[in-house]
This record gives C-alpha cells, sequence and structure tokens, in this order.
C-alpha cells in the first residue's frame, strides 16, 4: 500500500498507516508524559539530533525538560526484560529545533523499539518495517545500512587505542580513504588491516554486489555471515531498496551491530533512522539489548499538500433573517454530497471556497 507515489498527503494519513503496519506485526502503542528531567538527556546529550532543550523549574525546583526523544523516555520507564521481549511503537510529539525554520517546533514523531532478548530474527523485522514505512511514503525510496560490528572487528584488531579507533572510523564516516591509509601506515598498522579499512571508505552498493565483496575480502568473517543472512531474509521487493554503504557509521558511543537511514526521493535527509543500541542500554544500567527507529515526519513538509484547494467547497452567507433549518438543511445536503459548506455572516479573510450561496435580506441592507 502506497500512500501516494509522487507527493505526500496529509502527515495524519502517514501516522494511521503507519501504527498500522506496526501493530499488525505484533508491537503495541507506547504513551508517555511530555516531560522528563533535564538530566536524563544532559548524561546523553550526545544521542539527541540537537543540543538544544526547553526547560522549565517544576514546583519542587527540579529542572525539568519537554521531551526532544523518545527513546531515551522509553528505555528510562520501561523495565529490563533481558530475557524477554518488548516490543512498542510510539507517535508523539516532541519538542526541537527544525531544521527547515532553526526555531522550536513541536513536531509528531512515529517509531518504535524492540527491547529485551533482540536476536536476529527481531533485527530482520525491524529493517523489514524500516522498510516498508519508507515504502508507504513513497516507492522512490532507499534504505542505507551499515553494520558496525563488521567495522569494529577489524579496527580492534588494528589498535588498542580509543582514540586512534575513532579517528579510523571518522576517517570511514568521510569517505577519507587518503588521511585513512597515512594514519595507519604512519601508526604501523599491517598492509592488510589497512586495504581492509580503506575498503569501507567506497565499499556501498546493492547487496549481491557488497556480499561478493566482503566475502572475498573478508572470508569466513562471521559478521559478514550474520548480516547477509539478516539482508537475505527480507522479501526481495525490500531488499530492492536497500543499499549497503559502510561509510554510513554513526554513534559508536551509542550504536553497535545495524544501523540504517532512510531517505525518499526530493528531500536530501534521512526521514527514517535507527539501528541497534546495546551499548546505550548498557549505559542505561539495562542488560537488554535494543533495535529501533524513528521516522521523523517534520521533513516531509516540503512534499507535503494540502487536502485540497478550498477550505470549503461552498460558502454560505446568512443573517438573522435567513431560515435556520433551510440553512442546516442545505449544508447537510452538501456535506452528504461530498462537497462540504461552511456558513458564515461574513466570510473571513483568507478563507478559500470554489462558490458562494447568499441567503442574506439584500433588501434590508
Amino acid at each position: 500500500m502506497i500512500i501516494n507515489d509522487l507527493v505526500i498527503r496529509g502527515d495524519e494519513k502517514i501516522i494511521f498507516a503507519l501504527r498500522k503496519l506496526y501493530e499488525s506485526r505484533g508491537y503495541s502503542q507506547y504513551k508517555m508524559i511530555k516531560f522528563e528531567e533535564y538530566d536524563l538527556y544532559v548524561r546523553n546529550k550526545d544521542f539527541l539530533a540537537s543540543e538544544n532543550i526547553i526547560t522549565f523549574n517544576d514546583t519542587n525546583g527540579k529542572l525539568m525538560a519537554l521531551k526532544p526523544d523518545v527513546t531515551l523516555s522509553i528505555i528510562k520507564n520501561s523495565g529490563d526484560t533481558p530475557e524477554e521481549i518488548n516490543k512498542v511503537y510510539y507517535n508523539e510529539n516532541v519538542y526541537r529545533v527544525a531544521k527547515s525554520s532553526h526555531s522550536f517546533k513541536e513536531i509528531m514523531q512515529v517509531g518504535l523499539e524492540c527491547l529485551g532478548a533482540v536476536d536476529n530474527f527481531c533485527i530482520s523485522e525491524v529493517l523489514t518495517l524500516a522498510a516498508q514505512s519508507l515504502k508507504l511514503i513513497s516507492d522512490n525510496c532507499v534504505l542505507s545500512v551499515s553494520d558496525l560490528s563488521v567495522i569494529t572487528d577489524i579496527i580492534e584488531k588494528a589498535t588498542d587505542s580509543s582514540s586512534l579507533r575513532k579517528k579510523l572510523i571518522g576517517f570511514i564516516g568521510d569517505k577519507n580513504q587518503h588521511q585513512l591509509t597515512a594514519l595507519c601506515e604512519e601508526e604501523g598498522i599491517s598492509p592488510d588491516i589497512t586495504e581492509t579499512l580503506a575498503a569501507f571508505t567506497t565499499l556501498h552498493g546493492s547487496p549481491d554486489k557488497i556480499f561478493d565483496e566482503l566475502n572475498k575480502l573478508l572470508p569466513g568473517n562471521k559478521e559478514v555471515k550474520r548480516l547477509e543472512s539478516i539482508i537475505l531474509s527480507l522479501d526481495e521487493s525490500l531488499r530492492n531498496i536497500i543499499d549497503i554503504d559502510f561509510s554510513f557509521v554513526g554513534d559508536i558511543n551509542y550504536y553497535n551491530g545495524i544501523i540504517f537511514k532512510g531517505f525518499i526521493s526530493g528531500i536530501p535527509t534521512g526521514i527514517v533512522s535507527g539501528g541497534q543500541y546495546d551499548k546505550l542500554m548498557k549505559k542505561m544500567g539495562r542488560k537488554s539489548k535494543a533495535i529501533g527507529f524513528a521516522v521523523y515526519l517534520d521533513e516531509l513538509e516540503r512534499l507535503i499538500e494540502p487536502e485540497s484547494d478550498y477550505d470549503a467547497d461552498t460558502v454560505i452567507l446568512y443573517d438573522d433573517t435567513t431560515d435556520i433549518a433551510m440553512l442546516n438543511k442545505m449544508i447537510s445536503g452538501l456535506t452528504y454530497s461530498g462537497s462540504g459548506a461552511a456558513a458564515f455572516r461574513k466570510i473571513p479573510e483568507k478563507f478559500r471556497y470554489r462558490q458562494i450561496m447568499d441567503f442574506t435580506n439584500k433588501e434590508a441592507k
């Protein structure tokens, strides 16, 4: 089911379609309050899309914040269930600086989280739902997928230095093969590992192409085999929109394993973002694993068109002499026929309509 191949019409339709999709796979809706203690976001500010947060003092003097993120609240307020699976979805308002206006805005965010005993099937299911979410919005879409486990497996063999590991990850993310190679040579990293890390800067394409290259580059690598089995478990229609891109590295302080970002034609930034975040769970004192994603509806605003060129198809003017029963009957008839009508004594400024019907007493004027 595609909402519209070319133009998205209405964020409410998108939200309804996404909710229906997630519920069909056993995800239940998670409801939460609008604010959290500010300290929650201070401790995890690198995880947030923006450091700008709206704060206020509670009646007890505690500093609170209107939530700029949903995932942190779900982790904080959910029980730790490392032996069970907890599947939740949400459509909640978050409060953050919008990229379009560079000012604070209330933004509806839809997404899901799978927490607990996350296994390869759970990861496959979340990837499936992320891809289907994109296709619900537009058929002209790409889901970019990477796997930090494959990259870190090689980097950990290269060095024990955390600062050097971060630099290497940074060069891969920047697709800077020249500086990465120079740094490896400077640090005495073996030529084989250097060659492999350098390959990550340009390693992207369709699953068939990339797994052929990866299996030659890293024969028998268990992380590659795991990624391949998960991607190949997806329906062919979904695999066709996947682009494996190892230069997409995310934040290694929070994410691990598979990470992904979804794009649609006409919007330069990602509208879907997610991945495995076991490191964040551990940082917040949880033993559970986790994977999830969010759909950023604010990014879709430039593609969303009004449902109609008019606020009402017909405007009916009335005054004190107009028969109210007749007026109600007229409006009901137009509404029932699908035209829609609005009655006014005086038409509001900028109100858009196709035709006008005047039932005022012109002679009394």
